[in-house]
């Protein structure tokens, strides 16, 4: 049956109309406009015990608690404004009069454009639901970017956003994807970006939250995200806010000895050099959407594979579309103006210099020099065997004669440096050819991965290992 899509309004009545839905709306700064939905569409007092406005900082501190930091658009702010409405439905209404009734609570914590307009604005955005009257509920928790020049047309986006969530919840619960996709539903794209989203609940115990965030990127919601060692998205602003960063992307498939060897070295050099705080510093195992595409498509579960390892060796995780390196730092330097640090391995050095890559760009390679290395970057370059057996570092890097001359003066200003101690032991290992042995059951591979990923390997049964191919060996 074709997906029939609603208005915001014919949302908001549908949801009205149904009695066993019954809950309150909580909203603070900019995000005023959710409600206005239910009360404009009819049938509003079938489904709305309590709305509010706690716009005054004060009043909203005598609700919900002072913040000792004093920021109010954050995820600790929502969660204190569902557990406090949440809290407030299970006490003072009783389930004897309506039996049947699914409560929730929506809330929202938002900051719009500034006058300035050098603030876009952004929010937190959740909802706290049941899906039957005897079950705990679920949360779904999201926070977007503002992109409209107006506050009037943010706070609408944000009222819309706000519907197709509750909408969402309320009868696509059993089918993530689909309650994803419908969050746009009547709202433009470029409007409003939502980079982060976590579920919890008893209706969403199998739910990969991990996966939830290959889904932001795979549907063009943003262009990155993050999740940490625990498996739940983070918020890049506040993981990367005035930070140093060193940014490692491979395929990780799997993380090899090689991988670990990088990352080790990369971190010691890169804490080691001028202008990089240790006390601020953030390291991200970087995928690409490309690196996670097979055959045009996105195997979910290779995915999961990978994201296991990382996770289980408690690594940070950036998921991002940046196929070329200065979409990246263009994206990092949102967040932080502090030094920061990449690591690549020779082969990788030499595709930053393939004119290929940036004939989209007006100015070309130049333009993406420009905007890769006019911020504070250090590239830290990990050591190749030639076929020879020979060991090479930047000197030796294979860079096109046209562009000599600006490779040389990148050395020269050790914008490029050699990764310093590399275990040249380790450099014959390749991450395609250890896959290879463990799906197909061949010896060796073990002595490829750091301590304790191939027992997680075998435990799980990671990247299609068979213990019985393996034996049949």
């Amino acid at each position: 049956m074709e997906h029939v899509v609603l208005t915001a309004a014919q949302k908001a009545l549908k949801i009205n109309l149904n009695h066993n839905i019954y809950g309150t709306f909580a909203e603070i700064g900019a995000g005023q406009e959710t409600v206005r939905h239910f009360f404009r569409a009819g049938g509003a007092s079938g489904t709305i015990a309590k709305a509010m406005s706690a716009y005054d900082k004060e009043f909203s501190d005598a609700i919900y608690g002072v913040e000792e930091d004093h920021r109010y658009v954050t995820e600790r702010r929502l969660r204190k404004m569902l557990d406090h409405e949440y809290t407030l439905i299970e006490e003072r209404l009783t389930r004897s009069i309506a039996p049947d009734r699914c409560y929730f609570s929506f809330a929202n914590t938002v900051a719009s454009i500034n006058f300035k307009k050098t603030q876009k604005g952004h929010g937190w955005i959740g909802i706290r639901f049941q899906t039957s009257p005897e079950k705990a509920p679920n949360e779904i928790i999201i926070h977007v970017r503002l992109h409209e020049n107006e506050a009037k047309h943010q706070q609408e986006t944000v009222g819309a956003i706000g519907v197709n969530l509750i909408y969402g919840a309320m009868f696509y619960y059993t089918d993530v994807k689909k309650l994803l996709l419908s969050l746009y539903e009547e709202v433009e794209r470029s409007s409003i970006e939502v980079d982060l989203v976590n579920f919890s609940g008893p209706d969403f115990e199998e739910v990969d939250n991990r996966l939830i965030s290959l889904q932001l990127i795979k549907n063009g919601f943003t262009e990155a995200v993050i999740f940490g060692p625990e498996g739940n998205n983070l918020l890049p602003a506040e993981i990367l806010y005035k930070k140093n960063i060193l940014t490692m992307r491979g395929s990780f498939r799997p993380v090899t000895k090689v991988n670990i060897d990088m990352i080790q070295k990369g971190f010691r050099q890169f804490q080691e050099s001028k202008r990089v705080n240790p006390d601020k510093l953030v390291v991200l195992f970087e995928l690409t959407l490309n690196n996670l595409l097979s055959d045009g498509e996105i195997d979910e579960q290779d995915f999961l594979d990978r994201a296991d390892i990382l996770c289980s060796i408690g690594q940070t995780v950036l998921i991002s579309n940046f196929q070329e390196y200065y979409k990246l730092i263009d994206y990092l330097a949102q967040y932080s103006t502090m030094r920061s640090g990449l690591i690549l391995g020779l082969p990788n050095l030499r595709e930053i210099f393939e004119e290929k890559y940036y004939r989209n760009l007006t100015g070309g390679i130049l333009e993406a020099f420009g905007r890769l290395f006019s911020k504070d970057m250090v590239v830290f370059v990990y050591p190749m065997l030639s076929d020879d057996g020979t060991v090479l570092g930047c000197s030796e890097a294979d860079v096109h004669p046209r562009f000599r001359p600006i490779y040389e003066y990148l050395l020269h200003n050790k914008r490029i440096r050699d990764l310093e101690g590399a275990d040249e032991k380790l450099l014959h290992i390749f991450s395609r050819e250890v896959l290879h042995k463990i799906r197909n059951g061949l010896p060796g591979w073990e002595e490829c991965l750091p301590t304790y990923v191939d027992n997680i390997i075998k435990e799980k049964r990671l990247f299609g290992y068979t213990p019985e191919l393996s034996a049949a060996k």
